[in-house]
């Protein structure tokens, strides 16, 4: 064979016309949901995935990930896009690729147990605006939260995956709660719902490759139906995973196209390729058709979103995740959350308590939203808490999970906690062992009153249903009853060159250029004055022409200390610098300003948003009462009356987000 015949067969080998493979692994690609999810805070735009949509449809995915997970709420919540519109249009571009989203079951896209009327609209609509596989988990791995919506799946004709997320007690697979027989129990219950795959699902990259052999070995033995390794790469490991998983039989690796691989997101799908070229299990892609994708990622989109990654360490990978087990999204949002409280110097405190809240709580996965609840009160406890009492401040989402909202924890709750956190809980003190579901009244009904004249159809009412106060603002929003806020409209390329060129310039010093203009004659009325500002002085040259004296010139003169010039006045004192503006809030309604009404305020204890006020202007309040309900970081602290009294002012209202210290209210 002649070298010119090899070069050729080579490029041929890298291409979709090479032999098939016995048995090639499928692949589920992330880009679109899980990998902008991981790395951009779920802030990628529809606009910013059509570009690439008709290219990554000619690939062969076994399937893409374009929806579900925070999508939906970070759509309408900082995008102003309508999620649905988002299914709608990717579909028009991606015709053959199945559509998979991230079903959080009775959670749905939110963050606690929807009721089941909810349940039933949500997914029928989901499955009409063309998804088309359901990634069906429960935070919990409590499969009742799944009795509601796996139906409606199947009515629907979709495909239902049914997940198992994995999690430890120990270093490695094994110990008294996640051990092998749990994963291979799991897998049964699941085929026996009706699954028609399985998907292990590691959140927090914690896998380890012979570990991921074992459990794959043991479920692909056990059950019929395939299965699917979903494992985060932020412990480094999850490359290695697949490749044992692969060598253990899995049926489908999920991963990212490589500009939105790593980190904490997924293993890139460009070396397994390449690595896998040849083999029996060969995927059979087309590594330039991948390139190709990948120039367009790099060059026209991922520049509007570098600035969302997070540069501050040098190293693409996380190894404390092994020992906290926090997924990445999560972990970056405590640390935010420190910082604008000015707390970030208590981050050692936080990793040192979220293992001992972990436990109190049932030893629970770390996954959305458990990983918010467990996160949230982690920072509560290290933030409120002193010598004489924990859990000083619990959120309202602990409450619910204490009250068996969520569902079966995998071992029971610290009783002590559990019994400080239902006191006074309005459902009652007694935990509940029934479905979570059972006892939430429908909502759908409601839901719709409450938007009727403002939402134009079901998919706008779920919308409000799912999200009642960012829900309503974005419906504002879109049909033009509030303008929207420049903070979520679009940005261009150009933009955010410009943006860059602006920033290089503030760093070499260059910001402010000097405008060049030519300086007229000196004439004979020239007279010269000293300036003096501050510690310096300048030289300023004075004409008159025709009448009023002009500035000719400022020459900048070197400045001796005013006690080294005698018979010079001192120096003015510096003018006091204005005060720096407070943080960004949002108008305040026609309530009395703090400062104006005497009594006791209720103050932000974080950065957050309000969710709503329990109380009105003028409405009694006996110390303990809550008053308002603040959301910080998706987890609602309901913030009580520190005194008996009467509501003399609200500053605030419902959708505003405030900034610690903001005086809520005041009682007098």
């Amino acid at each position: 064979m002649s070298d010119h015949d090899q070069v050729h067969k080579t490029q041929m080998n890298y291409s979709k016309d090479r032999p098939k493979a016995a048995n090639p692994v499928k692949i589920e690609d992330l880009t679109l949901r899980d990998g902008h999810q991981s790395l951009f805070a779920t802030r990628g735009r529809t606009e910013d995935m059509i570009p690439v949509a008709e290219k990554m449809d000619e690939v062969g995915f076994w399937a893409m990930e374009t929806w579900g997970g925070a999508t939906f709420d970070t759509m309408h919540r900082f995008l102003n896009e309508d999620p649905w519109e988002r299914l709608r249009t990717l579909k028009r571009y991606i015709k053959k690729t199945p559509f998979s989203m991230l079903l959080r079951a009775q959670n749905l896209v939110g963050y606690r147990n929807y009721a089941d009327d909810v349940a039933r609209a949500f997914v029928e609509r989901a499955a009409a605006n063309g998804m088309d596989i359901f990634r069906t988990f429960d935070a919990l791995n409590d499969y009742r939260n799944f009795e509601t919506v796996v139906p409606v799946i199947k009515s629907c004709g979709k495909h239902f995956q049914g997940c198992i997320c994995y999690t430890m007690t120990e270093p490695r697979l094994g110990g008294e709660v996640y051990n092998l027989d749990y994963y291979v129990n799991k897998a049964k219950d699941l085929e026996a719902m009706g699954a028609d795959s399985i998907c292990l699902k590691d959140m927090a990259g914690l896998i380890s490759p012979y570990d991921a052999y074992d459990i794959i070995k043991a479920l692909k033995t056990t059950v019929k139906v395939p299965i699917n390794l979903h494992s985060h790469f932020t412990s480094g490991m999850s490359s290695m995973s697949h490749l044992k998983a692969i060598e253990a039989g899995v049926d489908i690796i999920d991963t990212c196209m490589s500009p939105y691989a790593y980190r904490t997101s997924h293993p890139a799908i460009e070396p397994l390729v390449m690595t896998l070229l040849g083999t029996d299990r060969d995927t059979g892609f087309d590594i330039r058709a991948l390139a190709a994708i990948n120039e367009i990622l790099e060059k026209e989109i991922c520049p509007k979103y570098r600035h969302l990654l997070d540069d501050t360490k040098l190293s693409i990978i996380d190894i404390n995740v092994l020992l906290h087990q926090t997924p990445g999204g999560m972990l970056s949002n405590l640390v935010n959350q420190l910082r604008e409280m000015d707390a970030l110097d208590k981050i050692d405190q936080v990793y040192a308590e979220l293992p001992r809240v972990r436990k109190d709580l049932g030893q629970i996965p770390l996954v959305t939203p458990t990983s918010q609840i467990v996160g949230i009160q982690t920072v509560n406890n290290v933030l409120f808490d002193d010598e004489n009492e924990r859990y000083k401040m619990i959120t309202g989402q602990v409450k619910d999970l204490c009250y068996g909202l969520y569902g079966k924890t995998a071992v029971p709750i610290n009783p002590e906690v559990q019994k400080k956190a239902l006191k006074g809980y309005p459902r009652g003190e007694e935990p509940i062992t029934c479905r979570p579901a059972q006892v939430l009244e429908p909502e759908l009904k409601k839901a719709q009153e409450d938007v009727k004249g403002l939402a134009a159809d079901l998919d706008d009412e779920l919308i409000y249903a799912l999200y009642p106060v960012t829900g309503k603002r974005y419906l504002q929003w879109k049909y033009g009853k509030e303008p929207v806020p420049d903070d979520v409209k679009p940005i261009t390329l150009e933009q955010v060159k410009a943006k860059k060129e602006l920033i290089q310039k503030a760093l070499a010093g260059k910001l402010v250029e000097k405008i060049e203009k030519e300086a007229p004659e000196k004439g004979d009325n020239l007279r010269k004055f000293n300036v003096f500002v501050d510690n310096d002085y300048f030289e300023v040259g004075v004409e008159e022409i025709g009448g009023a004296p002009v500035v000719s010139y400022i020459q900048p003169a070197a400045a001796p200390k005013p006690a080294a010039a005698p018979g010079r006045p001192a120096a003015p004192a510096a003018p006091k610098a204005a005060p720096k503006p407070a943080a960004a809030a949002p108008a305040k309604p026609a309530a009395a300003a703090p400062a104006a009404v005497d009594g006791t305020p209720i103050t932000a204890p974080m950065p957050g948003m309000i969710v709503r006020f329990e109380k009105n202007v003028g409405d009694t309040v006996r110390k303990g009462d809550t008053v308002v309900v603040l959301e910080a970081m998706k987890m609602e602290n309901a913030l009580a009356a520190p005194v008996d009294g009467v509501i003399k002012a609200i500053n605030f209202k419902s959708s505003d987000s405030v900034p610690k210290g903001a005086v809520l209210c005041v009682i007098g």
